[in-house]
């Protein structure tokens, strides 16, 4: 009987429950009405055992270094380090608008605060250059969803901490699909260009101009190697990197670049512990709910079913590819990693599949879900920020969400991809 939950949890997102208690609610009516009483009691209390860990630590301290590099003007001066490399394009702010994002993906690692931040600034900028509003709101959409893929990565570290993966291997299996991402977009922007006559945003500018942009971008851009230098070093954790994340993004704001004042600490902390609270909530439902999962034996039966689909493990990732994608037009991707990674995970590792290897499959496929419609999340920021219609981005952004899925097939066939970088490191064995 307790194979039922997933169905019932399905209805109660299609009724419109949150997703925190369609998590609680529909494992915990199916073990009441099963007579489980006692694992019913087990079911909450696993949230905050769930919650109760030090590698989820990182989280809150992510989320507060990317507000307060928000807050404290850092995105501007990355908008202004990417005009003055790719400004003279032709479509150069759409190429200035996806450089942006893959900066600020080493900053704060969130989809929606990329979206907010980049798209508040360079949406109108486009507009007035004459792109359409829809076409702005798009390429933000779309280049937005590197956030979560470049490290850090909030997504890898509640993968890392429900499958028991490292979560420095993660990160660094992140970087080049991060990059490919960006860059196939870029290409799209260039073709659109040559068709639709993008004009660029500004004169080419000289080396010496570009060096002192760089100077201005240099503390903000310093934050991802502090990160990726201090864990890759053995100096901290990842966790303990996040604090320093944090602790830095606040003294440069406050006394290196002083674009941040006192007076904004207390609502930047708020903010932060807000955002970080839904998060944590989600993965303390979410750890609940894969209590039940392993009690109802639903990953044994997926097994075998998947199984007896064929023994190809190339057709199987095929598959599961398209299922992964289906799943990220609904759900958002820190839940769907929780409930489905410890239902897959298992399967594909068995076939062969390296654990690291697939959890940038079901990262970059779910983070691409994101800016799917009928129900990406950064759709709707978008067209918070631009004024646009979700239905009218959701066409626009067709052409980069082609792209980004054969990204996705690549990082799915060509392991190397993802895999040299922990590999070289020693961090994936």
């Amino acid at each position: 009987m307790l194979v039922w939950f997933l169905p019932l949890f399905l209805i109660f997102l299609l009724i419109g429950l949150p997703v925190f208690f369609s998590l609680l609610a529909a494992p915990g009516i199916l073990l009441w009405l099963n007579g489980q009483a006692r694992d019913a009691a087990m079911l909450y209390r696993n949230i905050y055992n769930g919650i109760d860990s030090f590698p989820l630590m990182a989280i809150p301290f992510f989320m507060l270094a990317g507000e307060l590099m928000n807050r404290g003007g850092i995105t501007l001066r990355l908008v202004e380090f990417s005009q003055a490399m790719m400004g003279h394009l032709r479509g150069g702010l759409a190429h200035v608008n996806i450089l942006s994002s893959i900066l600020f993906a080493g900053l704060s690692g969130s989809a929606v605060a990329d979206t907010s931040a980049i798209g508040s600034m360079l949406i109108p900028a486009m507009e007035k250059q004459g792109y359409s509003k829809k076409f702005a709101a798009a390429i933000t959409a779309a280049s937005s969803v590197i956030g979560p893929i470049i490290p850090p990565s909030g997504i890898m570290i509640i993968y890392a901490y429900v499958m028991g993966e490292s979560v420095a291997a993660l990160f660094l299996a992140g970087i080049i699909p991060g990059v490919l991402v960006g860059i196939s977009l870029m290409i799209v922007v260039r073709l659109m260009a040559n068709r639709y006559n993008f004009p660029p945003a500004t004169v080419k500018y000289n080396w010496a101009e570009r060096g002192k942009a760089s100077l201005k971008a240099f503390f903000p851009l310093m934050t991802p190697v502090i990160i990726l230098g201090g864990i890759l070093g053995g100096i901290f954790t990842p966790t303990e990197a996040s604090a320093v994340a944090a602790a830095y993004a606040l003294f440069i704001g406050l006394f290196v670049l002083k674009s941040l004042e006192f007076k904004d600490v207390p609502k930047v902390f708020q903010k932060a512990a807000l955002v970080s609270s839904v998060v944590l909530l989600l993965v303390g439902a979410a750890m609940a709910f894969k209590t039940v999962v392993s009690l109802s034996h639903a990953p044994e039966y997926l097994a075998d079913f998947v199984l007896s689909l064929s023994d190809n493990p190339y057709i199987l990732l095929f598959l599961i590819n398209i299922l992964l994608f289906i799943v990220g037009m609904f759900l958002d991707a820190g839940p769907a990693i929780i409930i489905l990674g410890p239902i897959l995970g298992p399967v594909f590792t068995d076939l062969g599949v390296h654990p690291v290897h697939f959890a940038i499959i079901m990262s970059v496929n779910l983070t691409v879900g994101l800016a799917t419609p009928p129900m990406g999340l950064v759709l709707f920021v978008a067209s918070s920020v631009s004024g646009e219609k979700v239905e009218t981005i959701a066409k626009a952004i067709l052409p980069f969400l082609a792209v980004e899925v054969v990204v996705i097939f690549l990082i799915t066939y060509f392991p190397a991809l993802s895999m040299t970088i922990p590999l070289l490191t020693g961090f994936a064995k």
